[in-house]
């Protein structure tokens, strides 16, 4: 585990939020003694701080305590790419596993949810520089020119196509030109936020409401109880009702370790440079990713910037979260490189900071929610890299199920539902490797020659094979 002050200064968007005294906050200090409360919340990140948030609009005299090893939003919550979207992107992936009734009920909730997250910031003045431009998926070489058409296909099946709008070369070029992007669609739906100006707005807003954060207090043990109980370094929290909230640090509990596999993500952002973001018609805040199978995804800032992420890099061997998570020289030159491909007139811009952060890859590639036998310990992971717009669906759910209420959220199709499990160490992770690996190969040899290795390609297409939603198909 890298230390905080480590984490600040690779991380671009971390060490921006936390040179305002606004994103800095009042002072959470480590847990020292024993103490009680009525929900404990495991991990400082968005769903964490949702949660807490959801749980005291709903009481507003609820006691919700939330423990966090590290600063809240020091994790994956505040070194994402900062893509606001929901699921209108996995509409054919919903279909397969909730049905069309399933699949509109998650899409609409996602939405829902997504323009809610961005009216709270302005309610409470987090200046989280959101965007609703939207997003574009786009072909980034000719092999993946029309992979976004069954997506369509599934939408229109739906009553949700005019949510999208299909573009070709000319029309993609208005809104960004490249010289690798050969056409695309775009969902209006959403845009883009600074992750840590939105979690660390976050804590603000729940410290206000009366939450108890406490930070740098990892929870060595945990017991379901009832009551459940967290001991920590300096003292034990009981609580009738607990969330975990805790992204791939789940990898490493005994419930949770076959559900999920840590992968590495690594970004890049530049320097800023306005004047040739102009040249290239990437005016507004609209973000972009694209159809390799170990995704590129893209984005702007307000001062002139871009940020590159690449997916689907380094993973575990035993479920811990590692050092090399959050960085990694190779994963992130790889964002490097694709900056530098995809705008050759970047290249002459530095290079400003890189870093990594874990994801909670989950075997169905759509988050789960439960609850752990005995009624009062729930979870909600399994992102797959798209978090930062569910997180608020999934930390209401959270507070909704802490709270013992049924309604139309806690009745979505993702909750109590299994993912497909992995299978048990050491071929879980040797597995994991040897496919991320091949994936990777796949994509770099379809984007330089158009064609790739027999058995590369049958090897990145094993985990589909098995019934994973992963990988290329």
């Amino acid at each position: 585990m890298l230390r905080a002050m480590d984490i600040q200064r690779r991380c671009w968007w971390i060490s921006e939020a936390m040179a305002h005294p606004e994103f800095v906050g009042e002072p959470a200090p480590a847990l020292i003694g024993d103490t009680t409360a009525d929900v404990m919340v495991i991990g400082g990140g968005l769903t964490g701080l949702w949660a807490a948030w959801h749980l005291k609009q709903a009481q507003p005299g609820i006691d919700v305590v939330v423990l966090e090893q590290d600063q809240c939003g020091y994790g994956p919550s505040g070194r994402n790419g900062g893509f606001m979207n929901g699921y209108y992107d996995h509409a054919e992936t919903l279909v397969e596993l909730y049905g069309e009734d399933g699949a509109l009920a998650m899409i609409a909730a996602g939405a829902r949810s997504v323009r809610e997250a961005m009216d709270w910031a302005e309610t409470y003045g987090v200046d989280a520089w959101f965007t609703r431009d939207g997003y574009i998926g786009v072909a980034s070489s000719p092999v993946q020119v029309g992979a976004w058409k069954s997506t369509l296909t599934t939408a229109v099946s739906l009553g949700i196509g005019d949510k999208y709008r299909e573009l070709d070369k000319p029309a993609l070029d208005e809104l960004c030109t490249s010289p690798v992007f050969e056409g695309g669609y775009l969902v209006a739906d959403g845009g883009t936020v600074h992750p840590a100006r939105l979690v660390r707005g976050l804590r603000r807003v729940c410290m206000e409401a009366g939450v108890r954060i406490y930070e740098h207090t990892p929870v060595g043990a945990f017991r379901p109880g009832p009551p459940a109980e967290a001991r920590t370094p300096g003292g034990v929290v009981r609580a009738g009702q607990a969330v975990l909230g805790i992204n791939a640090w789940a990898g490493g509990w005994k419930q949770f370790r076959s559900r999920i596999v840590a992968r590495a993500s690594y970004m890049a952002i530049t320097a800023p440079a306005p004047d040739k973001l102009a040249e290239i018609n990437w005016t507004s805040g609209v973000a972009l990713y694209d159809f390799r199978a170990a995704l590129r995804y893209l984005r702007t800032t307000p001062d002139g910037r871009i940020a590159l992420g690449v997916g689907g890099e380094r993973g575990t061997w035993n479920g811990r979260i590692g050092p090399h998570f959050a960085y990694d020289e190779t994963g992130t030159q790889h964002a490097v490189d694709a900056i530098h491909r995809f705008f050759p007139n970047f290249r002459d811009v530095p290079i400003e900071s890189r870093w990594g952060g874990p994801i909670d890859v989950a075997g169905t590639h759509s988050p789960f929610i439960g609850t752990l036998p005995g009624g009062n310990v729930h979870y909600g992971f399994g992102y797959t890299g798209n978090g930062v717009g569910p997180a608020h669906l999934i930390g209401r759910i959270l507070a909704s199920r802490a709270l013992g209420v049924e309604d139309e959220f806690t009745r979505l199709p993702l909750v109590d539902s299994e993912p497909k499990r992995f299978p048990p160490e050491p071929i879980r992770s040797v597995g994991a490797a040897i496919a991320n690996e091949a994936t990777v190969r796949r994509d770099d040899a379809l984007d330089e020659k158009g064609r790739v290795n027999p058995i590369i390609d049958l090897v990145a297409k094993l985990p589909r094979r098995l019934g994973y939603h992963l990988g290329p198909g």
